[in-house]
């Protein structure tokens, strides 16, 4: 059986939606904005800004302007996946019912297939153990790869795509590790998982499992023209049939669930209690100097390590009055960033996803994409522009 995406998006309840008008005239000071705006066949660009405003009874309603939006065209969504796959623990976790088991306990991964990996350990952890919680801080604070297979592998792909689906979100499937060299067979297998105690009892045991649904993009999308592979160019367009699909319509709808959940029907809500989202939020806008554990250091993880939108590639510190609650993806050309900006300062706050394609050879694996000449300078433009909006906007 194969997923089909075909049912139309639809925005959340309390919203209105419009098309490029804050987007029509921009300041000569964004130069790369508007170089993107201007050729946004060449870049693949699509941006959702959502307004924030209050009703005369103090009732919270989204205003949505788009430009570029195409939920059926086909972008590689990189890290992005990893903000529903890490709500979806929790989701799960809240399912299970069993008494002792919670985010913090450890989880051991064990591997059965030469392609897998197991895990008893892990170094960044106060007590040196995974757990559901560690490896969603680290998804968040710095998109951590292994973070997200781990719980990829938890989940599996049918619990994944038919939560999603179940939820509005119907340009999304997800359906493969990252970092990792695995087929799309492979990656239908998911390791066998221990959850213990403290004391080291033995709270879950989940057996190796598979699905034999195949979850692939049927339009069959290919990217480029060309591409590396084990060393070698191939003079073809490369094949993303069986890669992630996260529509930026759904991506935006993920982060508008979480901070206003209240705004979505309740069968469109991800099913976590109060304690497990302020978690999730706390962790989407915390920087990684803040963290204890995993610690990140200066200066590597600097404040705008992942976090695009007005500080671009700076290396100063983000002032204290600005809270970004969000997740960026960065991968074959494509950057991403979905956020909800706050100035508490100022009394700002929207919402603002967008990706953009930066490739001018057409070639992937290459590492010869334009992030730094175009990609960074674009999120950097596009923040301080509507930053800018928002400040002088009548709300």
């Amino acid at each position: 059986m194969k997923y089909a995406v075909i049912i139309l998006f639809l925005f959340i309840i309390s919203c209105e939606q419009k098309d490029h008008v804050p987007f029509q005239q921009i300041g000569k000071e964004y130069e790369t904005l508007r170089k993107v705006l201007a050729d946004k066949e060449k870049y693949q660009v699509q941006i959702l800004y959502t307004q924030i405003d209050k009703d005369d009874k103090n009732r919270i309603q989204l205003t949505n302007y788009a430009f570029g939006l195409d939920d059926q065209k086909y972008f590689y969504p990189a890290s992005t996946v990893k903000l529903p796959v890490a709500i979806l623990a929790l989701e799960w976790l809240n399912e299970q019912r069993i008494d002792g088991l919670n985010a913090e306990s450890i989880m051991l991964t064990d591997s059965i297939r030469p392609s897998q990996s197991a895990v008893k350990y892990d170094s960044t952890a106060q007590n040196f153990l995974p757990s559901i919680a560690h490896y969603i801080k680290k998804i968040l604070l710095v998109s951590d790869n292994d973070a997200y297979n781990r719980l990829y592998e938890l989940l599996g792909q049918d619990y994944i795509n038919t939560k999603l689906l179940s939820k509005g979100l119907n340009y999304t499937i997800i359906n493969h590790r990252l970092s990792i060299a695995m087929s799309p067979e492979e990656n239908r297998h998911f390791n066998p998982i221990q959850f213990h105690d403290v004391a080291g009892n033995v709270l879950l045991n989940l057996p190796a499992r598979s699905t034999e649904t195949v979850y692939q993009n049927l339009e069959n999308p290919h990217l480029g023209k060309a591409y590396h592979s084990n060393g070698e160019l191939i003079e073809e367009s490369m094949d993303f049939t069986y890669k992630n699909r996260f529509s930026l319509s759904d991506f935006h709808g993920v982060i508008q669930r979480i901070i206003f959940p209240e705004l979505f029907n309740e069968e469109q809500r991800f099913y976590i209690s109060e304690a497990d989202r302020e978690f999730i939020i706390a962790y989407m806008s915390m920087l990684p100097r803040k963290s204890k554990y995993p610690k990140y250091e200066l200066p590597e993880y600097y404040d705008s390590y992942s976090k695009f939108f007005k500080f671009g590639t700076s290396q100063e510190p983000i002032p204290a009055n600005f809270k970004i609650f969000n997740k960026t993806g960065q991968a074959y050309g494509h950057l991403l960033d979905g956020s909800y900006f706050v100035d508490s300062k100022n009394d700002v706050a929207f919402f603002v996803s967008a990706i953009i394609y930066v490739n001018e050879n057409q070639t992937l694996n290459d590492n010869q994409y334009e992030y730094e000449a175009i990609g960074f300078p674009f999120f950097k433009d596009l923040g301080n522009y509507l930053y800018d909006l928002e400040l002088k906007r009548k709300k």
